[in-house]
């Protein structure tokens, strides 16, 4: 029976199989990430490589837009549904006829939010339905009120389609003519059974996901293999109840993430607008950037927290993959720039003349990076210089910050650095009481870098500060000598 006028797209999955078993949150959100990440990397291994312009798929989520690559968020129209929509009026000039204004004539998709009743048990429930010409797929992750949560996924057509049924519901009795452009768009994608090969390599990669994720905990509970152990003569004491350090962290990230990310989309519809003048448009784009620093920094937090989780004495082991530096840079380096420009900082990154193929987690490595630049940023007075130089170093590359405080004349004496002032804040974060600001500890920083196949130094040098060494390592077939260039 029903808890609603429409069933909740957990009711439906329940009714259409087996069992769905109740467990706890810390395992279900477990199986809700997992199942995430396979389909984010299933997205991206089966959308055709097209122009930015052409639509291949369609995408709808709770509470907040789930799939952040720029082939994906490129390729796949997104619509947005929460609990909580923000109210657009705060960033008005103008006045609009209700919340729904964003899904109007004038603001269709790729990015649309709409809102749910607060009464529609829905609003408990993250979901995400896919809709796409190779397959259609729904996963539900459900929060019951006896604390206890429940995961589930389903290809079949006809699940998803009732899932469909039951979301659409709720748009028609909202917005019947966003609701008739909406069911034009998910009948695009035919209801029809997904290749064998599609369920093939959606099952290799959640198993990928979950063996990685049972390797590390094994070696965090001492029974990894004799190699484990061998390279770990002092094995990591059983854990016998959760880090309140981390799932704290985890709660504060996801809660700070969630609302910025419908902020930030309601402003990307907004700045669509033709009527908006100059300096709405200015202040939009700032609450942009704004929105999308901060949104990128609690997904490092969050990742930083969910590492403590499950990673052992040895480096934990992530999908590596040979990827381009050259094009992550190409796009890191203006936001390094601005970075500091905005605390009054210079920053010169001194390049080689070719860059080699590295090999890390093409995901991870740009956003570690940038935050790793942001939080060295902030620790410096204003006035410093920042040199950044790539250079070759055997089988691997290094990346080096270096820092330079005030004037740079070789005639003058060089004044000591004085180390910014940090206190610890739990197990992974730091605070630092001359800006306010709040970062992952060194540890914490570290085991990032481990993850994505790379290792991170760091130093302290009397006259020049701290110099942060990233090194990351080489494919085989690019292990040669290159020149540098300024």
């Amino acid at each position: 029976m029903y808890k609603w006028i429409l069933p909740s797209l957990s009711e439906i999955l329940a009714e259409n199989q087996s069992s769905v078993a109740e467990c706890s949150p810390a395992k279900a959100e477990r199986q809700w990430r997992v199942s995430l990440a396979a389909t984010e990397h299933l997205l991206l291994n089966t959308l055709a490589a097209a122009s930015v312009d052409t639509t291949q798929g369609l995408v709808l989520a709770a509470p907040a837009p789930l799939f952040s690559q720029p082939k994906l968020t490129q390729s796949l129209q997104t619509v947005t549904f929460t609990a909580k929509p923000f109210n657009p009026l705060a960033l008005m000039p103008f006045q609009m006829p209700d919340a729904m204004a964003f899904v109007n004539e004038e603001i269709a998709p790729p990015e649309s939010v709409l809102p749910l009743l607060p009464a529609d048990p829905l609003g408990a429930e993250q979901f995400c339905l896919v809709f796409t010409d190779k397959f259609r797929l729904v996963l539900v992750l459900a929060t019951h009120k006896n604390g206890k949560k429940t995961f589930s996924f389903s290809f079949e057509p006809e699940v998803v389609q009732q899932a469909w049924r039951s979301l659409g519901a709720r748009v028609m009795l909202a917005n019947p003519e966003f609701f008739a452009r909406l069911d034009t768009l998910v009948q695009e994608y035919s209801p029809v059974a997904p290749d064998c090969r599609i369920m093939t390599q959606f099952s290799q990669l959640l198993l990928q996901e979950l063996t990685e994720a049972e390797e590390t905990k094994d070696s965090l509970l001492g029974t990894g293999d004799k190699e484990d152990k061998e390279n770990n003569p002092c094995p990591i004491a059983k854990a016998e109840s959760p880090n309140p350090d981390v799932e704290l962290l985890q709660a504060f990230a996801h809660e700070v993430r969630t609302p910025l990310t419908t902020i930030r989309t309601m402003t990307r519809l907004l700045l669509k607008r033709r009527d908006l003048d100059a300096s709405v448009i200015n202040r939009l784009k700032i609450i942009d950037h704004e929105c999308t620093e901060q949104i990128d920094r609690m997904e490092l937090l969050f990742k930083a927290a969910e590492l403590e989780t499950t990673t052992s004495a040895k480096s934990p082991k992530t999908q590596l993959t040979p990827m381009s530096l050259d094009q992550v840079l190409q796009q890191s380096i203006p936001r390094w720039e601005q970075a500091a420009h905005r605390r009054n900082l210079t920053l010169n990154v001194v390049l080689p003349q070719q860059l080699p193929t590295v090999v890390s987690n093409p995901m991870m490595l740009d956003q570690v990076l940038t935050g790793l630049i942001e939080n060295f940023t902030r620790s410096l007075p204003a006035g410093s210089h920042i040199q950044v130089q790539v250079i070759p170093a055997g089988d691997q590359l290094k990346l080096q910050l270096s820092p330079q405080f005030g004037c740079r004349d070789s005639s003058k004496a060089a004044i000591p650095a004085t180390p910014p002032i940090r206190k610890a804040l739990g197990q992974l974060l730091m605070f630092q009481p001359e800006t306010g600001t709040i970062s992952l500890n060194m540890a914490a920083t570290k085991h990032l870098f481990q993850a994505i196949g790379g290792k991170l130094i760091v130093r302290q040098r009397p006259h020049y500060g701290e110099v942060l060494t990233i090194f990351l390592p080489l494919e085989v077939s690019n292990k040669h000598q290159f020149g540098a260039k300024a």
